[in-house]
């Protein structure tokens, strides 16, 4: 179960955390958490972090460049994951599981990524990561998930009206929200060098209109194409972290449980779509855990782009008011290996906030999967 869930403020490319290293940025959230929770950091089993871009500053496990960054015990391990935008959701799963089976007992699961500093696709080089094997299966095509989202949108049916209508209501949604004070509880402010204090998400943007977000060019399919820097999620720097325990080492530890994890589960789809696993991974979450749609009250779903939500509320039937009820990554920001962990800890907070029993964060990857999670809320 989750006892305690912090991020950092999401940053802006080249904003407020760009000039802070990933490493650092990561050991302030695993700070945030043994402040607020009161644990000693000693008595932590293992870091599970989630990064993609795993080069340069990103690389030599910054799981446990994290834990000795933040100062604590060496004996602290550490580990990085990657399932690509859905690496600290899958953070998540391993916590919850290794809980589960009796090797944790207290456990933190969460990630980072600097996008300013370690650019996104970096890490590829000039050699291909993908085989001959790979290529010849999906005749020579290289997965990218801009030309993915276009292919959302022709198989769905989806307009770049629809898309930039999303889009504005992800911005204004994350705008009432921020000012209402509901992100304060979950975020740990930072601050720089020079003294200024990061408290707030830098990406949200006021009084867009439909005139001034069609007047943006689109950027994968020049002729025909729907896909803007308006309607896609926004690169950015940013970390969250999520303590997790048993109910009995809460109990002992006198930690006041948020929320649990009530179902975890994975799906895989076309790799050269990549966008659509979000789906059916939703719905293997509900088979699974056995409720009802209707049951759920608040999704968590990524806004990699504005067709993925939309395709998904397209195929799930969800309530459009319970699906990203703060905004998104169109107007928060989307710091790919923190995302996972993000979600979840705008979710449970959300959750906490609202009285809401049941929440679920899915996600669409690299490669064409998705995570699935159903939190239940702890009382």
């Amino acid at each position: 179960m989750i006892v305690e869930a912090v991020r950092t403020p999401i940053g802006r490319r080249n904003g407020g955390l760009s000039g802070i290293h990933p490493a650092d940025l990561s050991a302030h959230v695993l700070n945030a958490l043994a402040q607020r929770s009161g644990i000693d950091p000693a008595m932590v089993d293992d870091v599970i972090w989630g990064c993609v871009t795993q080069i340069g500053e990103q690389t030599f496990d910054i799981g446990r460049t994290a834990v000795l960054t933040a100062g604590w015990p060496d004996t602290v391990p550490g580990v990085t994951v990657d399932r690509q935008c859905g690496s600290s959701q899958q953070s998540v799963h391993f916590a919850a599981a290794g809980l589960v089976a009796g090797q944790y007992d207290l456990v933190v699961a969460g990630g980072v990524e600097s996008m300013s500093r370690v650019p996104m696709g970096s890490s590829i080089g000039e050699q291909s990561p993908l085989g001959e094997g790979f290529l010849a299966r999906y005749d020579g095509v290289f997965p990218n998930q801009g030309p993915g989202a276009e292919m959302v949108v022709q198989r769905w049916g989806l307009s770049r009206t629809q898309l930039d209508e999303f889009s504005l209501a992800s911005h204004e949604k994350a705008a009432v929200a921020q000012d209402e004070g509901r992100f304060d509880a979950q975020i740990a402010p930072v601050t720089l060098p020079d003294g200024t204090l990061v408290a707030k998400d830098e990406g949200i943007r006021r009084g867009g209109t439909l005139e001034s977000m069609a007047g943006l060019k689109t950027v994968f399919k020049p002729e025909g194409g729907t896909i803007t820097a308006g309607n896609s999620s926004q690169i950015s720097d940013g970390s969250a972290a999520l303590l997790m325990t048993t109910s009995e080492k809460a109990a002992q530890l006198g930690l006041r449980p948020i929320a649990r994890v009530h179902t975890a589960v994975l799906a895989a789809a076309d790799p050269v779509i990549m966008l659509t696993a979000p789906i059916p991974a939703t719905q293997k979450a509900l088979t699974r855990s056995g409720l009802k749609l209707e049951e759920i009250g608040a999704f968590e779903v990524n806004e990699a782009f504005a067709p993925v939500p939309l395709a998904w509320l397209a195929d799930i039937g969800a309530d459009p008011k319970a699906l990203n009820p703060n905004g998104g990554a169109i107007a928060l920001g989307h710091p790919l290996g923190g995302s996972g962990a993000r979600l979840a800890t705008t979710l449970v907070h959300h959750m906490r906030d609202n009285g809401i029993r049941y929440g679920l964060q899915t996600m669409c990857e690299g490669g064409g999967q998705a995570n699935a999670t159903i939190f239940e809320l702890m009382h």
